[in-house]
């Protein structure tokens, strides 16, 4: 039984020998020299004809795309303001609930006046007598003016005679005299016109603030929204800086969101904006906001985004959160089958292309966006040819034979 497989073991060994070191014994017995057979296989090998790797490469040219950017945020009313008081006064009127709409300048807190209008009756019947007694004042004025003309036309003659020895020089120091008593009344005219303007300028200014104070006992919205808080009931008495109600603005609304500095550089102010609401609801806006400093904290970037509620949509709050998508800066790149990406020896993402002189060739590219038609790179000129199928057996300056795909992926 053991001595087939001893005469099979013999017979190999036998093989083996002769074809290792007795070849060119048996090719001459075979009658095929040795030369002739390397001749012969040298003379195939160069009579096939020379040609490059078959591969099919798809011609793509650069488009723009836009890079939708997502962000969670909440919603925050556009404007906010809480009303208080600018005056002492006791409320005169009746209390709004809480979530009543208003419209701009409608009262909401009526401060008693007490003696206020007193007080203007009185600081305009001030400005009355104080402009009663500008024409007198100006008319002293230009009497004080003759008086001194007069002196002084005096002093001139009296002057003149006395040099011809007509007039004595009393008669002179006395011209001199009325005229600097003149000069000191006509000064004393012009200051007394001086208070008369300014005692019409501060009986004004009484009247001014009389007026003012008077304004200050009604309290209005300063623009049309709701009430966050029920106003100041009746009877309350508040002081200056004492709260009256609270109004916020929910239309147009603001939604707040932060993004990373990886990419606040894709916003700019006027991008278009689809905002989603946890509750519900799908609203479009517009970004009016990116902020240029980071948050110290979580180094991101604030963006706010204002949206416009529709007439038939529900109501909405501030403080809902939100899920905005922002569509983004366009940015050119190439639509490429994602089976067409590959690895190079460093472990880089790229493609294979086909350069200008038919070889093959290697691109590093970056993935920007997935798609159902493929994937959108950038790292490659406007328009590349890039190979499709047979990328895996061809490396840099291998030749090809290219075979181009009909557009579309």
């Amino acid at each position: 039984m053991r001595l087939f497989p001893i005469v099979t073991a013999i017979l190999v060994v036998a093989g083996l020998y002769f074809l290792v070191f007795q070849r060119d014994t048996l090719e001459t017995a075979a009658g095929t020299p040795a030369a002739e057979v390397s001749e012969a296989a040298t003379d195939n090998v160069d009579a096939s004809p020379t040609s490059g790797v078959s591969v099919v490469a798809l011609r793509s040219t650069a488009r723009e795309i836009e890079l939708p950017v997502l962000l969670r945020g909440r919603t925050e009313a556009n404007r906010r303001v809480e009303l208080r008081a600018e005056t002492t006064g006791q409320v005169v009127s009746a209390k709004i609930a809480k979530g009543s709409l208003v419209n701009e300048g409608d009262v909401l807190c009526q401060l008693d006046a007490g003696t206020r209008e007193a007080s203007l009756a009185e600081a305009t019947a001030r400005l009355a007598e104080a402009k009663a007694r500008a024409p007198e004042a100006d008319a002293r004025v230009i009497e004080a003016q003759a008086r001194l003309d007069e002196a002084t036309f005096n002093l001139t003659a009296a002057t003149k005679l006395s040099a011809g020895g007509f007039a004595s020089d009393t008669r002179v120091a006395n011209t001199k005299a009325s005229v600097e008593a003149a000069r000191a009344g006509f000064i004393a005219a012009q200051s007394g016109a001086s208070s008369s303007a300014a005692a019409i300028q501060s009986a004004e200014a009484a009247v001014a603030a009389a007026q003012r104070e008077i304004e200050r006992l009604d309290i209005r919205a300063p623009f049309p929204g709701t009430l966050e808080t029920d106003t100041a009931d009746i009877g309350t008495l508040l002081q200056p800086g004492a709260a009256c109600a609270t109004v916020v603005q929910y239309d147009p609304v603001r939604v707040v969101g932060y993004v990373s500095e990886l990419q606040v550089d894709k916003l700019t102010t006027g991008l278009p904006a689809n905002v989603r609401l946890a509750a519900g609801g799908e609203l479009t806006g517009i970004v009016t906001f990116v902020a240029d400093t980071a948050d110290p904290i979580t180094r991101t970037f604030r963006v706010e985004v204002e949206i416009s509620r529709p007439d038939d949509a529900s109501v909405i709050r501030a403080g809902q959160t939100a899920e905005v998508v922002i569509t983004g800066n366009g940015l050119l790149a190439h639509l490429v089958p994602q089976s067409a990406l590959t690895l190079d020896d460093d472990g880089q993402l790229g493609v294979r292309i086909v350069t200008d002189s038919n070889l093959a060739g290697f691109s590093p590219v970056e993935m920007i966006r997935d798609s159902v038609d493929g994937v959108w790179i950038t790292g490659l000129p406007t328009t590349a040819d890039v190979i499709v199928v047979g990328h895996h057996y061809v490396s840099d300056g291998v030749s090809v034979d290219v075979t181009y795909q009909e557009p579309g992926i």
